[in-house]
């Protein structure tokens, strides 16, 4: 074949691939799609992973099958769908701890770059909790007296390198402030102290119906916007505290999905944290409507990385 001849079907091979990639998204879906969760039936994970499957499969017109693959701290499931076919029929839903924070503090079978970003689907109502008698009636309050007392304070986590210790490191390095971290094995523990005087603080929004309740006192909400269950409670940007300490719920695709698939999913997304009971079902979860495309989201999620990976390096944690 003469190299006139070659260039000619190599360039016919070209347009034949660039023709058919958007042909076979616009045909998709023709079969069920599937959302893994590494999460076990129940918990908030599950719930907000079956509300947007249940919307989504009204969309689409294709069942969207919800698979629980729990264990390992959530990152069995987490490699499991990092190994799903790049097909469009997997995606993978999962809070940021899985993809931003377990890479650093453990040897996994998966990395940041095994996926794609397809969309942010909702931001969490973090909170900031003391006990009810607490000297201080609000997280700037706090941080003053913490500084005047350095190490005096105490403040608890479900763990070493989960979302709820590095809020409170991340928060504690920026403001300046020394305190001691106490880790427990779950919320129930660790509130349990809170409201017995044993501990000081919880950056934990499982606390939020006892200080509804009036039996804690809520310092801060950590994210942009207070919480509908709880207006009372100033957020820390309102309080002069320019820090990014929100956590968050997306959707990822397998690496290797094609990138027409990835925007159609995204777009679905959109018009599901639109509709109707959206935000109602979310704040059962203590969570809002947050929607990002695949651009910003995947900005967010290199971000967040970064942010998680330089923390837990400086502070050399490693997990339990």
């Amino acid at each position: 074949m003469t190299l006139s001849r070659r260039a000619a079907a190599l360039s016919l091979l070209g347009s034949l691939f660039i023709l058919s990639a958007p042909a076979f998204a616009q045909d998709w879906p023709t079969k069920p799609i599937h959302f893994i969760t590494p999460y076990p039936p129940g918990g908030s994970s599950d719930i907000i992973t079956r509300f947007v499957a249940d919307r989504v499969t009204r969309l689409l017109g294709q069942p969207v099958i919800v698979e629980n693959k729990p264990g390992a701290g959530a990152t069995l499931g987490t490699e499991y769908a990092a190994r799903a076919a790049p097909d469009g029929y997997a995606f993978f839903v999962t809070p940021m701890a899985t993809v931003t924070i377990a890479p650093w503090l453990r040897k996994v079978g998966y990395s940041l770059d095994s996926f794609i970003p397809v969309a942010k689907l909702s931001s969490s109502y973090g909170l900031v909790t003391t006990r009810k008698d607490a000297p201080f009636s609000n997280y700037k309050e706090f941080v003053a007296s913490a500084k005047a007392n350095p190490g005096k304070y105490t403040f608890a986590s479900n763990g070493v390198g989960t979302v709820v210790h590095l809020t409170g490191v991340l928060l504690h390095k920026q403001t300046g402030i020394d305190a001691v971290h106490v880790p427990y094995k779950g919320a129930v523990e660790s509130m349990t102290d809170l409201m017995g005087g044993r501990i000081d603080l919880m950056y934990d929004p499982v606390t939020a119906p006892r200080v509804k309740a009036g039996e804690l006192k809520g310092l801060a909400t950590t994210s942009d916007q207070r919480n509908p269950e709880l207006p009372d409670i100033p957020t820390l940007k309102e309080q002069g505290f320019t820090i990014d300490s929100g956590s968050w719920f997306g959707i990822f695709a397998p690496k290797g999905t094609p990138q027409a698939i990835v925007d159609k999913m995204a777009e679905y997304m959109r018009q599901v944290l639109a509709s109707p009971g959206v935000r109602e079902q979310l704040q059962l979860s203590a969570m809002y409507p947050d929607y990002e495309g695949p651009a910003d989201f995947a900005r967010r999620v290199q971000a967040d990385s970064a942010r998680m990976r330089e923390v837990i390096q400086k502070e050399g944690l490693k997990a339990d």
